[in-house]
């Protein structure tokens, strides 16, 4: 193939060919990591996401890629969950409570007025408790790289303001499809049915609903205050969100790039917990400007009105899990 008359090209002949035949043997292949979540690409959880995807390119030197797809591209939670378990789904941004199907005692973390605070959440999730759901997850094939934010839960209706619970007696209210979810509206009074995310906005324009309860980036970035009228500020559920990754995408990283992955998902927990925590102020303006009618509640009322909630999960949860979480409390 060539022709090399004199010794010294004949060597470095050899050396090119060399060379060529051993570069495949160090690229390394890439993993492509798609990530999925059900919100609007406005929300915090799309930028958060976009800039763990930017920061493991970067900390991986690109053997890591992570592709984001917003407004439920990847399915429902459920679905979602689901693929995790099966490696279809290679990572997705959750709200908590979406993993009790797989597993129940996530369910603690929605508890109705299971904090006092989001800080207070944060040190539990942050510390013991974070690791012992954590571990609960990995024993189902879900890796957890993080605790992000899915913030306190608010009703919204189209009839009136919600000041106590008897306010919601015969309001029909989508709930996310978890049981504590439905036990709380029904010690509530109201007529609480569960509905895929996807469908609320619908839902709510035709009246199947009267009343819907999310955070408020969420009743702002899914435009809800095009079909409902009044914001009462229950503060019934503070949510968290989880990064996560299927296990079989996570047990194939190598351990360096487990560590930068890890150490990108603990930098956006952060910055997406802060974008929550300051856009507040201004997501209420927001949704003032749009028409939006806001008030408080009479929280000693709704507190002590799902207590029957506590009564009959606290033995569910068991006696180690619950001493960890009232470990944080005190």
């Amino acid at each position: 193939m060539f022709d090399f008359p004199s010794r010294p090209r004949r060597l470095l002949a050899a050396m090119l060919i060399a060379g060529i035949a051993a570069a495949p043997s160090v690229a390394l292949a890439e993993t492509t990591i798609r990530l999925g979540h059900v919100l609007a690409d406005s929300h915090s959880w799309h930028v958060a996401s976009q800039g763990f995807a930017s920061e493991v390119a970067e900390k991986t030197e690109g053997r890591v890629k992570v592709e984001v797809f917003a407004g439920g591209q990847l399915g429902t939670e459920k679905e979602m969950v689901e693929g995790l378990q099966f490696g279809s789904v290679q990572g997705a941004v959750i709200g908590s409570g979406s993993f009790q199907s797989v597993e129940p005692k996530l369910g603690l973390i929605e508890m109705p007025y299971a904090w006092d605070s989001r800080e207070q959440a944060f040190a539990a999730l942050d510390g013991k408790l974070g690791e012992a759901f954590a571990d609960l997850l990995r024993a189902k094939g879900i890796e957890v790289l993080g605790w992000w934010e899915n913030g306190y839960r608010q009703v919204t209706n189209s009839k009136h303001p919600i000041n106590t619970p008897a306010d919601l007696q015969g309001l029909k209210i989508r709930v996310t499809p978890d049981k504590v979810r439905l036990e709380t509206f029904e010690a509530l009074g109201a007529q609480p049915a569960p509905l895929a995310f996807g469908e609320l906005y619908s839902a709510l324009q035709q009246g199947v609903f009267d009343a819907q309860e999310n955070p408020l980036p969420i009743i702002y970035s899914s435009s809800f205050f095009d079909v409902q009228k009044y914001v009462s500020m229950t503060s019934h559920v503070w949510g968290a969100a989880c990064l996560v990754v299927s296990s079989q995408v996570w047990d194939g990283l190598s351990p360096e790039d487990q560590a930068a992955v890890k150490a990108a998902a603990q930098h956006w927990a952060g910055e997406q917990r802060r974008m929550v925590a300051e856009g507040e102020a201004d997501t209420i303006a927001k949704l003032k400007e749009k028409g939006m009618e806001f008030n408080e509640v009479d929280k000693a009322a709704f507190v002590g009105a799902v207590q029957p909630v506590w009564d009959s999960h606290r033995e569910g949860y068991g006696k180690d899990l619950m001493a960890v979480y009232e470990s944080y409390r005190k």
